[in-house]
């Protein structure tokens, strides 16, 4: 049975290292972060367009408390009853401190008029703050939160690893039987040793 050219066999390897070396790539970025002491978070919507768009990924680091500033982008959770039930990711735009000496936030989106309606606390005593941007990424991340997408990344390319190999072991199978079919020789009287 024919074999594949080689022109055809070095794409399809180079091709295979290329896929190998792009899952690395992706898997020591998205591994990385962690490991640098970074939280990271997907922009969903437009309240900070103009500085940090919808779709963007936000590295943050936790910073103490005491030493957030006005102007820093935080992602936090709006206070109980404030309307809000998810992350919300704003410039602080006030700090003042409440009767008994506790920290109190004001944030504003930057593509908002006004001011959020609430004033805040942080439980914590370290608090993230948005140092990296990087755009669009986040409508990656958030494609791969679909198990549909996530199945057609993942199936398709095992489909066709699987597929590959059906086909070489049919080829393999094949000439094996193929050989066997063959007229063999008849083997040489073996000599045996004279005592």
């Amino acid at each position: 049975m024919q074999r594949f050219p080689l022109w055809v066999r070095r794409l399809a390897r180079i091709t295979g290292n290329l896929a190998l070396a792009t899952v690395v790539l992706a898997c020591a970025a998205y591994l990385l972060p962690h490991f640098l002491g970074y939280e990271r978070y997907v922009i969903t919507g437009g309240s900070m367009s103009g500085s940090i768009e919808k779709g963007s990924v936000v590295f943050e680091k936790a910073r103490p408390v005491e030493e957030l500033a006005v102007g820093d982008v935080i992602t936090y959770l709006p206070p109980a009853g404030s309307g809000a039930t998810t992350l919300v990711t704003h410039r602080i735009v006030e700090i003042d401190t409440d009767d008994a000496g506790q920290l109190v936030f004001r944030t504003q989106g930057d593509a908002n008029a006004d001011v959020d309606p609430w004033t805040f606390s942080l439980v914590d005593d370290t608090q993230p703050v948005v140092e990296h941007t990087v755009p669009y990424l986040g409508h990656a991340l958030i494609a791969l939160a679909d198990r549909g997408t996530r199945m057609i990344l993942i199936g398709v390319p095992s489909g066709a690893i699987a597929l590959l190999a059906l086909v070489e072991l049919v080829r393999a199978l094949r000439e094996r039987t193929e050989t066997d079919d063959e007229p063999h020789e008849a083997a040489p009287p073996m000599a045996r040793p004279v005592p």
